[in-house]
């Protein structure tokens, strides 16, 4: 492990639904959730202010509308924020050539690769620095931690939020793990955790205190080492700007076309089984779960859902394939199936205890349980035919007469919205009929607005150029 805290792990706080707030002026400040809104879809990510009544990432949609009912329920522009997440990454990638993406809002950056910090101090103002950049140009914050490993940047990075920084001074490692609880190790899960606490173990310190042999006896050899090298703060992993590898995947193609909805759900679960079976060839998990469906026009539909953490455990790719196909149409026949699993890397940070179970009880509901999606149900956007007139929660729309405004709600032939911009003072609410053709879907707009010269500030104030 490096001598200077030159490893910086940033999070941004709240991703999806702080861009939906820096979207829509009148949601500020209030409790904003996102998600899927059927009638089994969950929750990808919440505001800080929602998470006050008890809802959080994962949690059954139905059950965060029981504990918020008063919060607004938007559906995910994941277009607006992989658009949000390259401005993000580009940012971290003028810091370093070492940038290593986890997901659309989440990324190590080695800044000593970069010659950009050597030390405490030049770390700090990096990040300090980081953190500006970041709300300049995208309107977001982030949380930054800063060690001389990755697994205790992403702890400080934990502890910093949200919209903060936090350093680990080398040295100070082992005193600062002490007295955590045994949760904030990755790998150490639900399952792993209460398998400790019948133990008598209940922090980092008492596993250091156990002693490897403990540990392996109780966990098995391979969970065991690693668990005890993590409470001693041994992390030598490198930060990886590239992988040979980027996606493990399979795919069928039919010869006739498959009308079973059963028969179509059994393809992509024996999809999955074999993707995992070749991911785990390669000794490679992911966080990423993708399924592919070709219908009988050819039209080809990608729907993804990215983990907290890397997997390798069949049940839980099956669970997510599964939840991805309930979001597909397959009425007039599908082509082509493909399951797939991005996002790759070379360890499992999930529950390790409960991984290591093969019975059928693992993939039930308890092993999902540690499993927590701050991004879920994502998908490659196609068009949406004119005729077909849907109104998804929190989308854009443009009115001929009003402008641009976004979805409050829809239903019984009516679609209810408001009329804001990024940079507007909270907007007016109208409702026309479902079908009013002055009313269209419409591209997100940017959440900073800027200027041709502008190089950060929103456009309108006095750093951003004109045009002339």
């Amino acid at each position: 492990m490096r001598t200077a805290p030159t490893i910086l792990h940033l999070d941004m706080d709240a991703f999806y639904a702080s861009a939906e707030q820096a979207a829509k002026p009148s949601l500020r400040g209030k409790a904003v959730i996102v998600g899927g809104l059927g009638p089994r879809g969950v929750v990808a990510t919440c505001s800080y202010e929602a998470r006050v009544f008890g809802v959080h990432s994962a949690m059954p949609m139905a059950q965060a509308r029981r504990l918020a009912p008063n919060a607004a329920y938007l559906v995910p522009r994941f277009g607006l924020y992989r658009e949000v997440s390259e401005q993000v990454m580009g940012l971290l990638r003028d810091l370093s050539p070492l940038v290593e993406p986890l997901s659309l809002d989440e990324a190590f950056v080695d800044l000593e690769a970069g010659q950009t910090a050597w030390d405490a101090e030049s770390a700090r103002l990096t990040g300090v620095k980081l953190r500006g950049d970041i709300r300049a140009v995208t309107g977001l914050t982030g949380s930054v931690g800063l060690a001389a490993s990755k697994m205790l940047a992403k702890i400080a990075s934990e502890q910093a939020k949200p919209d903060g920084l936090v350093l680990i001074e080398p040295g100070t490692e082992r005193e600062l793990l002490a007295p955590m609880s045994v949760r904030t190790l990755p790998g150490v899960g639900p399952a792993t955790g209460d398998h400790l606490r019948r133990a008598g173990i209940t922090t980092v310190g008492e596993i250091a205190e156990a002693g490897e042999d403990e540990l392996v006896r109780l966990l098995g050899k391979a969970h065991g080492v690693a668990l005890y090298a993590m409470a001693l703060a041994h992390d030598v992993r490198p930060v990886v700007a590239e992988r040979d590898t980027k996606s493990v995947s399979v795919e069928d193609t039919y010869d006739v076309d498959i009308h079973d909805r059963v028969r179509v759900r059994m393809e992509v679960q024996r999809l999955a089984d074999r993707c995992v079976g070749r991911l785990r060839g390669a000794h490679l998990s992911g966080r990423t779960i993708v399924l592919k469906v070709r219908r009988y026009d050819f039209s080809t539909l990608t729907r993804s859902e990215t983990l907290r953490g890397p997997t390798d455990d069949p049940a839980v790719v099956r669970e997510a394939a599964a939840r991805l196909l309930e979001s597909v149409d397959t009425t007039g026949g599908v082509r082509l199936l493909g399951v797939g699993v991005s996002g790759l890397a070379d360890y499992t940070q999930e529950d390790l205890f409960a991984q290591a179970r093969t019975a059928a009880a693992a993939a039930s509901a308890e092993e999902l349980e540690h499993v927590e999606h701050e991004e879920t149900e994502e998908s490659v956007e196609e068009p949406v035919p004119p005729a077909e007139r849907r109104w998804h929660a929190g989308h854009d729309v443009r009115h001929a007469e009003f402008g641009h405004g976004w979805v409050q709600g829809s239903g019984l032939g009516r679609v209810t919205v408001r009329f804001e911009t990024p940079g507007s003072l909270p907007g007016r609410v109208r409702t026309f009929r479902s079908d009013d053709p002055l009313l269209e879907v419409a591209e997100p707009l940017p959440l900073v607005e800027r200027r041709p010269g502008d190089v950060g500030a929103p456009a309108g104030s006095p750093a951003a150029g004109g045009e002339g």
